[in-house]
């Protein structure tokens, strides 16, 4: 038996180096999302932040009817928004993480391989800091803004972290029905994944790739044989196992509960972090959104416990105002929060220097 076992983790520390070998993987990557197919149609969507520091996150409503544009000013993008939402800043200049009041939930990952329109582009602009806002204000299904983000009516410009890192993203939707969309710049061009097996996404490298080293694993028994490190492949690996081996639930408690538990597994520990490498990062909060019944769970890995925000109970209608929780400065926020939002004046879009 002992033979045994040591060859085992063996052929899996092997078959992890070759799998990362062969597609010049770096050795670990930031940031997963997952969707959870319950019964009785019991969507949840799960995703951690892995990020070289704190980024002075908060939690913002926002509600219908808000003028928009996309950070760029002459030459941005308008549009007014036709739902209301509650999302996750970063650095009080983008909309990294959220979900708008008809379920559509938006997440934004890291992706060192992004390459964008070129700046002679002149379509209207879209920085990317607005880009999952635009669709959380706009859509309510994935089908439609697959449908309309295939029209190319803009461009997708991207901006530098204010901590000076290279902001280079992709995206993610998926909505109450379980239907998912990733969107990546790849060579300047949009690529456009859509479907429900597009349940799981993490980091480098593009998507196509992270499907093709999926496969490799899914010819192992998950319960016996899983890669264990803390790279995008493996994470990707782990995610897109257990997120169908856990308890498949109608009940919102459990779905939430063990989307929860998949999200930890697949975090980044505290502490693992270098400036010089973004791919390696710790997981500095996470969300999981139910989208049946609309409540946006939200916990930073420093905090005791989590805190949800119950968007059906949120006033979203036109001219209700712009309202924050306040995070930053505030671990020990736990609970029920959706009463506790206080009128502020909206952030303004990162753009570029």
């Amino acid at each position: 038996m002992r033979i045994r076992s040591v060859l085992s983790a063996c052929f899996l520390s092997l078959a992890t180096i070759l799998t990362g070998a062969l597609i010049g993987l770096p050795f670990a990557d930031a940031c997963t999302r997952a969707v959870y197919f319950g019964k009785e149609k019991q969507t949840v969507t799960g995703r951690s932040m892995d990020w070289v520091e704190d980024m002075q996150t908060n939690l913002w409503a926002f509600p219908r009817g808000m003028k928009r544009d996309g950070g760029l000013g002459k030459g941005s993008l308008e549009w007014t928004s036709k739902y209301g939402s509650v999302v996750a800043s970063i650095y009080e200049g983008g909309s990294a993480d959220g979900m708008n009041e008809k379920g559509l939930v938006a997440n934004m990952l890291y992706l060192a391989e992004s390459e964008y329109p070129s700046d002679d582009d002149k379509r209207p602009g879209v920085c990317i800091s607005a880009w999952a806002q635009y669709f959380l204000d706009n859509f309510s299904s994935v089908e439609d803004a697959v449908t309309e983000a295939k029209r190319e009516s803009f461009r997708v410009v991207p901006v530098v972290a204010p901590n000076g890192m290279k902001g280079s993203v992709h995206l993610s939707l998926s909505d109450a029905s379980g239907d998912s969309a990733i969107f990546e710049f790849v060579r300047g061009k949009l690529v456009i994944h859509h479907g429900k097996e597009y349940q799981v996404m993490t980091n480098s490298p593009i998507y196509d790739k992270q499907i093709a080293i999926n496969e490799y694993w899914k010819e192992f028994d998950g319960a016996v044989m899983l890669p264990g490190t803390v790279r995008a492949s493996d994470r990707f690996a782990r995610a897109n196992y257990y997120i169908n081996a856990c308890q498949q639930s109608d009940k919102p408690r459990e779905a939430v509960a063990a989307v929860f538990s998949v999200m930890r597994n697949v975090s980044v520990p505290r502490g693992i972090r270098k400036k010089d490498q973004p791919n390696l990062s710790s997981t500095i909060w996470l969300t999981v959104s139910d989208q049946k019944n609309l409540v946006y769970y939200y916990q930073d890995t420093n905090s005791p416990g989590a805190l949800w925000v119950k968007l059906d109970k949120i006033d979203f209608k036109e001219g209700s105002g712009v309202c924050k929780l306040t995070l930053v400065g505030k671990p020990d926020t736990t609970g029920d929060q959706t009463t506790n939002f206080e009128k502020s004046e909206p952030f303004k879009f990162l753009a570029p220097h």
